[in-house]
C-alpha cells in the first residue's frame, strides 16, 4: 500500500512540474516549426523576403526569431554584418537596441514599486527634487530659442514617466523645440553619448519646461531617462549594476549591456545608414553631429551614461527571454521578478482616450487595441515596441507568441519590413 501511494505521489509530482513547466516555459528550440504550430513550407516565404530584402541593397542583413509557447520555431540571420567584406551577419550579434532599453527600465521600476519603495502616482518630485513645481511652455521664439512658460497645473507622477504623458520632449531626435532648448542645456537623447552622468543631466532635465500639461498628452520623450535616475535613487545602485544583478543574471540575459566587456566587442553588428539618393546601406560614419556628438561604436566604449531610454544593447536571444518572462507573467525558469498583476498592468491600456494612432499604450509598451488588431494580425492585447536602429519586437499573449526582427540601421525608407514580417509570421501559424 505504501509502494502504492509513494508511485502515485511521485507521478502526481511529476504532473504538477509538467504542468509548472508548460504554464511557464523556458526558450528551447522546436525540434520541427511543426512541432511548434508553424508550417515550415509557409515559413520559408519569410527566408524569401528577407534574401530579397538584402539582394536588393534594402538593408545589409538581419536576424529574426518566432517562438511559440516557449518553443523557437524560427531562428535565421541574413545578409551581412559587412558589406565590404562580406562578413555574414551572425544569429549571436549583438545589436543597438535603443529604445527597447524602455521596457527593461520599465520592469526595473515596476519591481521597485512591488517592493514598496513608491506609488505610482507619487510625484517624481519626491525623489528627483529638481522636478518640483514645473513649468510649461507658452511661447517660443525658434529665432533665438527663447522661450516664455506657465505653471503646470500638477507635478510630473511617476505613472505620467511610464505612460510618456508628462510633457517631456527629446533631446537630438525630438521636436524642433526640444532638440533647441536640450541641446542649450546639455541635455542629450542617450544614444552614442558614452561619456556624461545619467543623474547630472536628468536634475539639469527637471529644471526645462514641459511641452505640455501633465497628463494631457502622449508625448514620446526622455521618460524612461528619468525613470533609469529614479531607479538609481530608489535603489541606492546605479542603473548598471540594477539591471545586471536584478534582471540579467537571474535571467540568464549574458549578452545585455550598456558597454560590452572587451570579450564581446567582436559581435557587436556594424551600424549602417542609407544612401539619400540610392537609398543603398553605406557604413555610418563613426562620429555623427546630432544636436550634439554620437559616437556610432558607443557600446565599445568605456562610457558612464545609463541611459534607461536608449543605452542597451542585446541579442536577439537574449531580449526573448525577457519577452518570454513577461510572458510567463513575470517568471522565467523558476525566478520570478514581478508578479502577474504588474505584467497585466503594464500591459493594458494606461492613458485612456488620449490619442495614439489606432493603439494605446502601457507601462512602457505600446499595446493594440480591437481598432489596431484590424489593421495587421496581432491580436487585441499584443505589447511591442522597437528601436531606433530598426530593431522590433512584440508579444501576442492570446497566440503565446513572440516575434523579433533585428537590423542595425538609420535612417531606413524600409521601415515597413517590421509590419511585413508580422503578417508573414502569422501566415505560418499551422495551429
Amino acid at each position: 500500500m505504501r509502494k502504492i501511494i509513494s508511485t502515485i505521489t511521485v507521478i502526481l509530482l511529476f504532473i504538477s512540474v509538467a504542468i509548472s513547466q508548460s504554464a511557464h516555459p523556458v526558450l528551447s528550440m522546436a525540434s520541427t516549426p511543426e512541432a511548434g504550430g508553424f508550417s515550415s513550407k509557409r515559413l520559408t516565404r519569410i527566408d524569401t523576403i528577407l534574401k530579397e530584402y538584402v539582394d536588393k541593397g534594402r538593408m545589409n542583413g538581419a536576424v529574426a526569431m518566432i517562438v511559440h509557447d516557449g518553443k523557437i520555431v524560427y531562428y535565421k540571420n541574413f545578409g551581412y554584418n559587412d558589406l565590404d567584406t562580406k562578413a555574414p551577419l551572425q544569429k549571436d550579434a549583438i545589436f543597438r537596441i535603443a529604445s527597447q532599453t524602455k521596457a527593461i527600465t520599465s520592469v526595473a521600476v515596476m519591481m521597485l514599486h512591488e517592493e514598496g519603495k513608491f506609488m505610482l502616482d507619487d510625484p517624481i518630485s519626491n525623489f528627483i527634487p529638481e522636478f518640483r513645481n514645473p513649468k510649461v511652455i507658452d511661447k517660443f521664439n525658434k529665432a533665438d530659442t527663447t522661450y516664455t512658460t506657465v505653471p503646470a497645473k500638477r507635478e510630473i507622477t511617476i505613472r505620467d514617466l511610464l505612460t510618456h504623458t508628462s510633457g517631456l520632449g527629446y533631446a537630438q531626435i525630438g521636436s524642433s523645440e526640444a532638440k533647441a532648448i536640450y541641446y542649450k542645456a546639455g541635455v542629450v537623447g542617450g544614444i552614442g553619448i558614452p561619456e556624461f552622468v545619467l543623474a547630472d543631466k536628468m536634475k539639469i532635465l527637471g529644471t526645462l519646461p514641459l511641452f505640455h500639461q501633465p497628463g494631457e498628452k502622449f508625448t514620446y520623450g526622455l521618460n524612461t531617462d528619468v525613470l533609469g535616475y529614479l531607479v538609481e535613487v530608489a535603489s541606492g545602485m546605479s542603473l548598471k549594476d540594477f539591471l545586471h544583478k536584478r534582471i540579467f543574471e537571474p535571467l540568464g540575459m549574458k549578452d545585455t549591456w550598456f558597454y560590452l566587456p572587451a570579450d564581446k566587442q567582436n559581435r557587436l553588428a556594424m551600424l549602417y545608414t542609407e544612401d539619400s539618393i540610392t537609398k543603398k546601406p553605406l557604413k555610418m560614419a563613426e562620429k555623427l553631429s546630432l544636436f550634439g556628438d554620437m559616437y556610432r561604436d558607443y557600446p565599445k566604449m568605456k562610457g558612464t551614461y545609463y541611459s534607461g531610454g536608449a543605452g542597451l544593447s542585446s541579442t536577439i536571444y537574449d531580449y526573448a527571454i525577457f519577452l518570454q518572462m513577461l510572458l510567463n507573467g513575470g517568471e522565467y525558469n523558476g525566478k520570478r521578478l514581478l508578479s502577474r498583476n504588474s505584467v497585466r498592468m503594464m500591459t493594458m491600456n494606461q492613458i485612456g482616450d488620449l490619442m495614439r494612432g489606432p493603439n494605446k499604450f502601457g507601462l512602457g509598451f505600446g499595446i493594440t487595441t480591437d481598432k489596431g488588431s484590424s489593421i495587421l494580425p496581432t491580436q487585441e492585447g499584443t505589447f511591442e515596441w522597437g528601436g531606433m536602429f530598426a530593431t522590433t519586437y512584440w508579444v501576442d499573449p492570446k497566440e503565446k507568441l513572440i516575434g523579433l526582427i533585428y537590423r542595425n540601421i538609420w535612417p531606413t525608407s524600409w521601415g515597413s519590413l517590421g509590419n511585413l514580417y508580422k503578417v508573414m509570421v502569422y501566415q505560418a501559424m499551422n495551429y
